[in-house]
């Protein structure tokens, strides 16, 4: 019984589709892993350098000119 050919083109038999489908479980486990990583790592707060401004947008005295998010 010949195996069909429904992932890959065929050209190298039926290697081309265990090769394809090798490439995709390699990336997923890769996803994964990174995935689980990234999930298990703390974050760091001092490399973000967020700098919050205390100025108070609504009494300076361009206010007029502003819209007021809500």
């Amino acid at each position: 019984m010949q195996f069909p050919f429904v992932i890959a083109h065929g050209g190298l038999g039926n290697f081309d589709e265990l090769i394809f489908v090798g490439i995709g479980v390699v990336f997923l486990a890769l996803m994964a892993f990174s995935w689980i990583r990234s999930r298990n790592a703390e974050p760091v707060e001092d490399e973000l350098n967020v700098k919050t401004s205390t100025h108070d947008t609504a009494t300076s005295p361009d206010a007029a000119d502003r819209f007021r998010l809500e």
